[in-house]
């Protein structure tokens, strides 16, 4: 075989129905597009300033990296793990769910560690999801709309169908979950199709919460028809000072006949790439995605799930968090306060008290999201999220990530104001 005739293989050709026409996950297209910038933005004085992730840029509390470096040293800390995790970290998770939420959760049956919520979600929605071709008879998980891009993205490499469950002031962010069925049924989609229902609380991209009486419709619905609960309490953690603590959907009496529900430990903590999370819920559940995990990976890096177990149930840890969510609100007020000098109406945005975003409408004198932030991007070097990223029902918004620092959040609304991106 010549050179010419290898340089001829297709490899595009043998790639999945699934994944043919899927784009690389939204942010790292950012981070891409960003880096591309960086130095003729850096040359003009706009070097990027970052709101598009949801990563805390400061270090993780001393005494957990502490812990992870004694844990290094310790035997047999360096073999293999196992997907459902160690005795010792699945005894915390179920004392902190206790401590938490009030939950009961047993240790042996009812959890799974995660290397980070996002693995975790995307192998339960293999574990549920049969492969269809036909579009007619693609299994479905309802997802919010706007809500998380991997959870749609995840679904369609299984070969599911993600149904959008719009999210809007109108409904408080929180839709009836039998209106949507009745939609769904008039499109073709009976109740049998659907394997699950995704529930994400307070939310992302928006930062809307959700109380015990709306989990409590969630429970009774996906009961009545044998829906598995899939709720991601990824920013539980992440609430304003004086505010009420997000809940667990187990705090239902008899959730856990159908919930699992998805921990990160990555936002509180600032440990996003330590990857720690971890899943609780029914059993068969937890088997189900303990199956699949076993044929990916073989569970978390003991000394992180040593540090991990510390981090849940630490009153040093705990305090971090506080510290940390003080700093956010500080952070969400001074942004209001810099958009409402440029126009924007801030009475209408409704700030979230729970997670560190800002969900922004655009000025209306843009046609999309996606070119006011490709224009403040290339503009001014601020990197924000189109609000399409998240959905079709994010058409006309923004999201905004408050984790940077006071002094470039300050910045962010110097650059605006001198390139001229007002509201009007």
């Amino acid at each position: 075989m010549t050179v010419e005739q290898l340089t001829q293989c297709d490899i595009k050709a043998l790639y999945s129905e699934s994944i043919r026409n899927m784009e690389t996950y939204i942010m790292f297209r950012i981070a891409k597009r960003v880096a591309e910038l960086t130095p003729s933005l850096t040359e003009k004085g706009r070097p990027p300033v970052k709101l598009s992730m949801g990563a805390p840029v400061v270090d993780p509390p001393k005494i957990l990296t502490q812990k992870l470096k004694e844990a290094i040293d310790q035997s047999g800390m360096h073999t293999y793990s196992t997907p459902r995790g160690e005795k010792f970290f699945r005894d915390a998770v179920s004392e902190r769910m206790k401590n938490r939420f009030g939950v009961e959760i047993d240790a042996n049956t009812e959890v799974c560690s995660l290397i980070g919520s996002k693995e975790g979600l995307a192998n339960i929605f293999r574990a549920l999801i049969s492969y269809r071709s036909n579009p007619s008879e693609k299994e479905v998980i309802m997802v919010p709309d706007p809500g998380y891009a991997s959870y749609a993205d995840a679904i369609k490499i299984c070969g599911g169908f993600p149904y959008g469950m719009r999210l809007a002031p109108e409904n408080q962010y929180k839709p009836d979950f039998e209106d949507l069925l009745a939609d769904m049924k008039s499109k073709g989609i009976t109740p049998e199709r659907i394997k699950g229902l995704v529930l994400n609380y307070p939310s992302n991209p928006i930062g809307a919460p959700a109380g015990l009486d709306y989990y409590q419709k969630a429970v009774d619905f996906c009961r009545k028809y044998n829906i598995l609960l899939i709720s991601d309490v990824a920013y539980a953690d992440v609430y304003f000072p004086g505010e009420e603590p997000p809940h667990s959907v187990l705090e239902i009496p008899g959730a856990k006949d159908i919930t699992l529900e998805f921990h990160s430990l990555s936002k509180p903590y600032a440990t996003t790439g330590w990857r720690m999370g971890f899943a609780v819920g029914h059993k068969d559940a937890i088997d189900a995605l303990e199956r699949v995990k076993g044929t990916v990976d073989s569970g978390i890096f003991k000394c992180i799930q040593k540090a991990a177990a510390f981090a849940m149930n630490s009153p040093e840890c705990f305090e971090f968090v506080v510290q940390q969510n003080k700093q956010y609100k500080i952070n969400q007020q001074k942004m209001l306060e810099g958009l409402k000098s440029l126009g924007w109406p801030v009475e209408e945005i409704s700030p979230p008290k729970a997670t560190f975003y800002l969900w922004v409408p655009i000025p209306p004198r843009y046609k999309t999201a996606a070119d006011f932030c490709t224009e403040l991007l290339e503009k001014s070097g601020v990197v924000v999220v189109p609000g399409t990223a998240f959905g079709q029902y994010g058409e006309g918004y923004l999201r905004m990530s408050l984790v940077d620092t006071p002094e470039n959040l300050q910045e962010v609304i110097r650059r605006m104001k001198e390139d001229g991106f007002t509201y009007a």
